[in-house]
């Protein structure tokens, strides 16, 4: 056997027709909710097909979430990531990815956002040539707003979605050859949806996500040549990009769907996954399209992976852009593998939204902005992320002078030659006084928002969402804990702000007291009423001695 074939796990066997799954009544399922109009969004056909596909699909999950939790207990005793042996084959090989769809060649500008009625239609309508609607980072996952994204899309692909806003005002469909290119983000592995269980179990939030959309929505996609297309996010190895492709050939067969025919882009956004980007290829070839630089998730999986290791503290959050030495080279090994493989390698999100009071502000804003899908599209990636649309114009405006070919495929970047140390030495930097308060601020309040039903909030006119958010609590929870003498890896340097005081406990505990005031009347935030307990949520979880994986697993079990 080839060291390409043998390092590609044994598929699970996906069911080969729709009788080879459970019944309509789908036997083993309970649901722990009802809202209404569920029984629309979760007919008993659809049910059949959660049932088989969690039954087919669980025991590997815990299995590769297992493996996420030895891997990491390795980098706390000292280990560092590095590129797979077993996998040289597979990197050495000369092979290629399919062909990307008509419809997925050109995505120099995408828009990301949350799935309530508003936002798919402001998105669909927002010029982009894609838009991410997003079941993951930019949607708090209440059982009522999963079913109304659900309805929303499925609305949308029909061509019938509008929404009547409380003003009077109206929100309607641009006729469909304007639309954006529909691209759905499911949840990642690690979250569960605890209001469906097979057999006892909660079902994988994710396999929810991506079944129930495909279920309404893969025949008509398939009718216009849009899909279904989806984004996957925080991969970790190319054994958990193996068992989404198991997933989607799972539905494929269930729904009578040619194999490949659901297109993915895979997030690298995890540090262990830039090590493996050919072998996510290669696991997902039928059906990848390309990578995509989710930046913010991997900073924080780089504070995650390294949260024992004192030499990988990292300064402020703003410090941390781009163009550092690490995510420079991160953004540019993506680049080179995908373009060797055929695939898009697609830029990173701009998080900033207009500030209309302030003239000057707001064109500093836009010139970073200008500045970064430079360094992108230069770089050679094929298109880039806006968080709003009005830096859908700004993005386009670069990338169109800059890439005249609906991609750049061409561009080999065989310059690049990056080695395991490149995309593990940390930057320099500072930790100034307003970095450490602002991680303080965005924490609470979006915590806040999101345990009130708002997965995407306008702080400081910086769209933060769950991986900007973990950004800010992980960079707390590290310099504490390597800084404060009562900190689980402090080693006896202190970390300092940049004015000389020390990080520690009592500056957050003091930080954390006089965030009300410096917040004045909650009751116009996002969430406002559910800060008091954002802020003890955070303050737990800044203390305990063990990161926490990820802050919406203790979060979740606060909402409905």
């Amino acid at each position: 056997m080839s060291a390409t074939a043998s390092a590609i796990p044994t598929p699970i066997r996906p069911a080969s027709r729709a009788a080879d799954v459970a019944s309509p009544r789908a036997a083993g399922l309970s649901l722990t909710e009802r809202v209404a109009g569920q029984e629309q969004v979760l007919p008993a056909p659809l049910l059949g097909l959660l049932v088989s596909l969690h039954r087919a699909i669980e025991p590997e999950r815990r299995a590769r979430l297992a493996a996420r939790r030895e891997r990491q207990a390795f980098f706390d005793a000292g280990g560092l990531p590095d590129f797979r042996a077993d996998t040289a084959g597979i990197r050495a090989g000369d092979w290629k990815v399919a062909p990307i769809p008509a419809a997925l060649q050109d995505r120099r500008v995408e828009i990301t956002g949350p799935v309530d009625p508003k936002m798919v239609i402001n998105a669909l309508n927002s010029g982009a040539n894609c838009y991410m609607a997003d079941f993951e980072d930019s949607t708090s996952p209440t059982w009522r707003n999963l079913l109304a994204g659900q309805r929303a899309l499925a609305a949308a692909v029909e061509g019938t979605l509008s929404f009547d806003a409380d003003n009077g005002k109206q929100y309607r469909l641009r006729p469909y050859e304007e639309r954006a290119v529909l691209i759905v983000r499911p949840r990642g592995w690690h979250l569960d949806e605890k209001h469906v269980r097979v057999d006892g179990e909660p079902i994988a939030g994710g396999l929810f996500d991506m079944a129930v959309f495909a279920f309404h929505n893969a025949r008509t996609l398939m009718a216009n040549d849009r899909g279904p297309y989806f984004y996957l996010p925080k991969l970790q190895s190319m054994e958990e990009a193996a068992l989404w492709e198991a997933a989607l050939s799972h539905v494929e067969a269930f729904l009578g769907l040619p194999h490949g025919q659901m297109k993915v882009t895979v997030l690298i956004e995890t540090l262990p996954a830039v090590f493996e980007m050919d072998e996510i290829l290669y696991a997902l070839k039928d059906r990848i399209v390309g990578l995509n630089c989710g930046r913010w998730d991997y900073i924080f999986s780089y504070l995650k992976t390294f949260r024992a290791h004192a030499d990988k503290v990292l300064p402020e959050r703003g410090q941390v852009t781009m163009t550092q030495p690490f995510l420079k080279a991160y953004s540019e090994l993506l680049i080179r593998t995908c373009h060797r493989r055929g695939a898009h390698a697609m830029g990173g999100m701009a998080a900033q939204i207009p500030i209309n009071h302030d003239e000057a502000a707001n064109e500093q804003a836009l010139a970073r902005v200008r500045a970064d899908k430079l360094r992108e599209v230069s770089a050679g990636h094929d298109g880039t992320w806006v968080a709003h649309p009005a830096l859908i114009p700004v993005a386009r405006a670069v990338f169109d002078a800059h890439m005249p070919t609906p991609n750049q495929h061409h561009v080999l970047r065989e310059d690049v030659q990056v080695t395991r140390d490149d995309l593990i030495r940390p930057c320099e930097g500072t930790i100034t006084r307003e970095g450490f308060e602002n991680n303080v601020e965005v924490c609470v309040r979006y915590l806040a928002s999101w345990l009130d039903g708002n997965g995407c909030v306008p702080i400081h006119y910086l769209m933060e969402d769950a991986a900007t958010a973990e950004i800010a609590r992980a960079q707390l929870w590290q310099w504490l804990h390597h800084s404060d003498p009562r900190g689980c890896h402090a080693d006896g340097s202190p970390v300092h702000l940049a004015d000389g005081t020390v990080i520690d406990f009592a500056l957050f505990e003091r930080t954390l007291a006089a965030l009300p005031g410096r917040l004045g009347d909650t009751a116009t935030l996002p969430g406002g009423a559910r800060i008091p307990e954002a802020i003890a949520l955070l303050d737990e979880l800044t203390r305990a001695c063990q990161l926490v994986e990820f802050l919406t697993l203790p979060a979740y079990a606060r909402i409905d």
